[in-house]
């Protein structure tokens, strides 16, 4: 039904003003190229000399471009309508992936950066799930869940490509408040295992992140696991950005260095009964950590349930811009005349 229509991205609309610049420009070439060849002749001796020229065509071709660009903004908006619906199969759990996204987050020893290295690792253990639920909590001066408790790994992965450093509204490392935001954020619904997944650099302000991890485990019997992402000897520097150009974050005229700092993730997955995994710099199997380490003994056979999916019509869009694009290539700027027959009929 249409009443399920929707936009994925609709934050895309704002490249039709990129086309509306276009179509000005166009516009304006398409004028001055008129302008000029009034200038150099009239139409009757323009016929006469260039008899192949077309005033319609270039206007004909340029609409035709002009029009593919905006399917393919359309079509990068990824328009939804339909609904149908899919029944899984649960034998899994419930897991909270809590990612750092302090200031810390951007040094780049973990390349392309610690919290992109995280959020692909998250990325890869949700394409392991299965049946288990899966939600984002993001995390720095503050905490904020960027997804619920959800079996739509589809949804979960457009939350997790939003999860940014600037999404936290106050700056610093709470960690612990984290942990209690997630233990507070499961349901009861099922049975089966619950855990918290945290992927930081493990620096923290005094929010008591191994109590709240000792409180999540006797109270709901929540596991927590922790995953250290960056150097811890040496460290790396903050890359900030200074009237548009490339710099390093510093404090009382130093360059700030920050290093992963294991003794707090590992205490705290100590008090949560779980693992602590020093990823370190090192590319890593957050999926395969996630099974043989996480849900090894903590899924479930639980009831089946039904998930809502939107069907995505994008490929309507492209298909038109691609059509387009194509008759563009297909209708020349000159118009065929009979010379060019007798040409051709002469050359054959």
């Amino acid at each position: 039904m249409m009443s399920d229509f929707h936009f994925v991205h609709p934050a895309l609309l704002s490249l039709t003003w990129l086309v509306l610049a276009l179509v000005l420009v166009a516009a304006w070439a398409l004028a001055r190229r008129a302008r000029q060849l009034r200038r150099f002749a009239d139409e009757n001796v323009l016929d006469r000399i260039a008899p192949g020229a077309s005033r319609f065509r270039p206007v004909m071709k340029t609409a035709l471009v002009i029009s593919a660009l905006i399917a393919l903004v359309f079509a990068g908006m990824d328009p939804r309508w339909g609904v149908r619906y899919e029944e899984i199969q649960r034998r899994g759990m419930d897991v909270f992936f809590v990612v750092d996204v302090s200031r810390s987050m951007l040094a780049e020893d973990a390349g392309p950066n610690r919290l992109e290295r995280a959020k692909q690792a998250i990325a890869d253990a949700v394409d392991e799930l299965g049946g288990d639920r899966a939600g984002i909590i993001s995390f720095a001066g503050d905490s904020q869940i960027e997804s619920p408790l959800t079996l739509n790994y589809r949804s979960l992965k457009l939350a997790l490509d939003d999860v940014d450093a600037r999404n936290s509204s106050r700056g610093g490392s709470m960690l612990g408040d984290a942990i209690r935001l997630a233990a507070s954020s499961f349901t009861n619904e099922e049975a089966g295992g619950k855990a918290i997944v945290i992927l930081s650099d493990g620096e923290d302000q005094q929010s008591m992140p191994v109590e709240m991890a000792e409180a999540a485990l006797e109270e709901q019997g929540i596991r927590v696991y922790t995953v250290g992402i960056g150097d811890d000897l040496q460290g790396a520097r903050i890359p900030v950005l200074v009237n548009g150009r490339r710099s390093w974050l510093t404090h009382d005229g130093q360059q700030v260095w920050t290093k992963m700092e294991p003794s707090t993730l590992k205490a705290t997955a100590l008090a949560g009964e779980g693992a602590f995994i020093p990823a370190g710099t090192k590319q890593f199997d957050l999926g395969r950590i996630f099974n043989d380490v996480v849900a090894a003994d903590q899924r479930a056979d639980l009831e089946s349930t039904e998930i809502k999916i939107t069907t995505p019509r994008f490929q309507w869009l492209a298909g038109l811009a691609l059509l387009l694009l194509c008759a563009d290539f297909m209708v020349p700027v000159r118009r065929r005349t009979p010379t060019d027959d007798s040409l051709a009929s002469g050359g054959a």
